[in-house]
């Protein structure tokens, strides 16, 4: 088992020292088979005082594995794959790309429970823009792993600046963390803002505040 937390740790590790721009290597014939991460959902199971051979559960880890093999998509795709495809077609365009309120669902890194919000991105084209659908892939590729939102949205930042080479981008998430609603402190309803700017957006204050003006008065 120490084996195994090691190497997630170390694929952790590495994923952090590419900025979130390549999924993490992971060496498939090291990983645990299906079998064990069933058989470690049965642990869990009997652990928090449940019979896993009772008729209800029988099917539950092969569920919960099915599962994490959706909720956890994210790893096994790459920003660039998403957004390797790009259109110059745009006339004479030379404002920014806003898409607002883009609903993801990730899982905290610390306790493994939900946080849920939405995206806000936008980007100064240069020549040419991507697919507005991409933008939002490479929001659920992130959003698809363990994360915090600091970190997702230095990820979904960064995936953009480096593969659309933009003059600016911007990137705001609004969400609700359930390690803070449904456990420890319990307190239902905050809501957790992070933001980053990069290019023209960090240089030029007033484009921050025509992002958040567009933002809030669009609503």
């Amino acid at each position: 088992m120490d084996a195994v937390v090691k190497l997630f740790k170390d694929q952790a590790e590495t994923e952090a020292r590419r900025h979130g721009t390549q999924a993490p290597a992971v060496d498939d014939a090291a990983r645990p088979s299906r079998a064990e991460a069933e058989a470690a959902v049965r642990t869990l199971l009997a652990y928090i005082g449940e019979d896993p051979a009772r008729e209800g559960l029988t099917e539950t880890p092969a569920r919960v594995v099915r599962a994490y093999d959706e909720i956890y998509g994210g790893y096994h795709l790459t920003a660039e794959e998403v957004l390797d495809r790009t259109f110059g077609e745009i006339g004479n365009f030379d404002d920014f790309v806003l898409l607002k309120d883009i609903p993801f669902h990730s899982h905290c890194e610390h306790h493994m429970v939900p946080f849920v919000g939405k995206v806000h991105v936008a980007y100064f084209p240069v020549e040419r823009v991507v697919g507005l659908s991409k933008i939002a892939r490479v929001v659920d590729l992130y959003a698809r792993r363990l994360q915090t939102q600091e970190h997702l949205t230095s990820q979904i930042t960064t995936a953009i600046d480096e593969a659309l080479k933009p003059r600016g981008v911007a990137v705001m998430i609004e969400a609700e963390h359930m390690c803070m609603s449904m456990r420890g402190i319990l307190k239902p309803g905050v809501m957790t803002l992070t933001s980053q700017f990069i290019g023209v957006f960090r240089d030029d204050p007033a484009e921050q505040v025509r992002f958040i003006t567009m933002l809030r008065g669009l609503r």
